[in-house]
């Protein structure tokens, strides 16, 4: 067991005989544009009335607090399927418990008139939204200040769009300098004790998607990207079902025709393995690492699988303030990491 943990944040491009075009995003809020793509609608029966709201400025857990003091009920109360970004225009479902039913158009107004936000709909369901009850997200992006064309930004586009993206984490989970990650190591190597339970848990996360991201690289630097492997984890995109490949030739088609992808580790005790040249290697991650399985179980982190391969469906246009791109990424999925094969300038957050 080392005593340091020497943390690689280095990311491939996937574009890389592209050049970027530079440039900064958010200049304006309303320059990044988010949209949550729900899997189902509400019925319009049940005690938990769905708000659907657009915010600016503000964060979702302060949309939460200010709709459980409105109403006079608990935070926990109001449901919401996921966090979005606070310097943005965003638009999500947000779940609030009536036990006193109210018509719909009662309560928009109110919550409008008390809340800077624009309620776009509201109707009632017979259950709280809970987190990850979406499909996914919708994107409207301008970036501004561009070096390039919009010519380069739609070979990139159309590169992408070939391909897939690699269903990168983020800096938002690993942290700037991996200080998230580094935490979460300490954690998992019993060298540090977190009484808080949400942090423990989240830094322990935040470990699991490093080790994630370097399954991802680890499989783009061997040319495995756009490879089906025997033994694979595979995962239907219009159903989510996952299954073992078994034949590699028959399954590397429904990969080049986009009805499948890859599936990569979150690593935990009871996550489902691949077998053959897919165990192989993940099994080279955990050994780089020097890391076991039971050392996931000792701190009952469970893992899970993660979709390796994104189909963004890249949209670029041209805008009287720079170069716009319009794209949907699955639940789980990183902006910033689609950004940065455009820009490629590390400023996907500026």
């Amino acid at each position: 067991m080392t005593d340091q943990l020497d943390i690689d944040l280095s990311l491939p491009y996937i574009t890389k005989d592209l050049p970027g075009i530079g440039g900064k995003i958010r200049q304006q809020t309303n320059h990044f544009v988010v949209e949550e793509i729900p899997i189902y609608d509400p019925q319009g029966v049940g005690n938990h009335l769905y708000v659907n709201i657009t915010k600016e400025n503000l964060t979702t857990r302060e949309i939460q607090l200010r709709l459980a003091d409105l109403f006079e009920i608990k935070p926990e109360e109001v449901g919401k399927a996921g966090l979005k970004d606070k310097y943005a225009v965003t638009t999500q479902t947000f779940s609030v418990l009536f036990n006193d039913r109210a018509s719909p158009e009662e309560i928009m107004p109110i919550i409008e008139n008390n809340i800077p936000v624009k309620v776009n709909w509201a109707k009632y369901h017979n259950n709280k939204i809970r987190a990850g009850h979406l499909q996914g997200n919708r994107f409207t992006i301008l970036i501004t200040q561009a070096d390039g064309s919009v010519e380069e930004a739609k070979s990139i586009a159309d590169r992408i769009n070939e391909t897939g993206l690699p269903n990168f984490y983020g800096v938002q989970r690993t942290g700037e300098e991996g200080e998230n990650v580094y935490q979460g190591w300490l954690i998992l190597k019993k060298k540090k004790r977190l009484g808080n339970r949400w942090l423990r848990k989240y830094l322990l996360s935040s470990y699991q998607s490093y080790l994630c991201n370097r399954y991802l690289v680890k499989r783009i630097e061997k040319g495995l990207f756009t490879k089906i492997l025997p033994g694979d984890i595979a995962k239907k995109h219009e159903t989510g079902g996952l299954f073992w490949v078994e034949d590699p030739e028959i399954d590397q088609q429904r990969f080049d025709s986009k009805e499948i992808s890859f599936t990569a580790p979150m690593f935990g005790y009871k996550m489902s393995k691949p077998k053959d040249e897919s165990l192989a290697l993940e099994e080279e991650i955990l050994a780089e690492m020097g890391l076991d399985v039971q050392e996931f179980r000792a701190q009952r982190v469970k893992g899970t699988r993660r979709i390796g391969r994104v189909l963004p469906q890249i949209t670029v246009s041209d805008h009287v303030d720079g170069i716009q791109l319009e794209f949907s990424l699955p639940k789980g999925g990183f902006a910033t990491t689609l950004l940065r094969e455009f820009m490629k300038n590390n400023s996907t957050d500026s």
